[in-house]
């Protein structure tokens, strides 16, 4: 069952450490179309016009109460997270890197060509494709092993101390994440809903496709 699993599987194009400049071809290759669809997930989800992810909520909340902008708020909480590395044992790569450029690139390619569906039905579905497409995304990029994100890499740093499943960690940190955001005074939407309970299970479930068709 996609929700227990624990580890990021591991694949015949999975890199064997996550600080690898000189991957293999196909490593990279899937490394970019799983960064991709993660961006392209992310991005459908703000033309859905649904609601923002939970840590733009967490970071719109934040910029209420003090005198920064959102974008600069956000730049701090991803490096507070990278710092949270540390006592979990977390390595970076070039996916790191790439994370950031590829997923902003899909989001502005989002933004300026799709459309945002006119009735409210349309938009849910939107929002529910787009966390799907988030997670597939997740699941592949990650079993590149060639660096996560900073939020994800506190995700499995995370289910690692804690031996919890990864849909269950996931969960736990967008949640808290955008209760925390909410509280603050941040705009919650039922996308932000669906992406906050949707996310942990769709990565999950990433994870889980992509490890039985290629050890399969």
């Amino acid at each position: 069952m996609f929700l227990t699993i624990k580890k990021i599987p591991k694949t015949n194009w999975s890199s064997a450490k996550p600080l690898n400049l000189k991957p293999k071809i196909s490593t990279f290759l899937y490394l970019c179309i799983g960064l991709t669809l993660f961006g392209l997930g992310e991005g459908l989800l703000l033309v859905s016009s649904t609601g923002a992810s939970p840590w733009s909520v967490f970071a719109q909340g934040i910029s209420l109460n003090i005198d920064f902008s959102i974008g600069t708020i956000t730049l701090f909480v991803s490096i507070g997270v990278l710092i949270l590395w540390i006592p979990l044992k977390q390595k970076p790569g070039i996916g790191t890197i790439l994370n950031a450029l590829i997923i902003a690139v899909m989001i502005d390619i989002c933004i300026n060509f799709v459309p945002t569906p006119q009735s409210n039905i349309s938009q849910t579905m939107l929002a529910i494709v787009a966390v799907l497409t988030t997670g597939l995304g997740g699941g592949i990029y990650l079993i590149a092993n060639l660096g996560p994100g900073p939020r994800d890499g506190l995700m499995i740093g995370l289910q690692e101390v804690s031996n919890f499943p990864i849909a269950a960690v996931r969960a736990f940190l967008e949640i808290s994440v955008v209760s925390a955001g909410w509280y603050l005074g941040g705009t919650v939407g039922i996308g932000t809903l669906l992406f906050a309970f949707g996310i942990g299970p769709s990565v999950a479930l990433g994870l889980f496709l992509v490890n039985k068709i290629f050890n399969n």
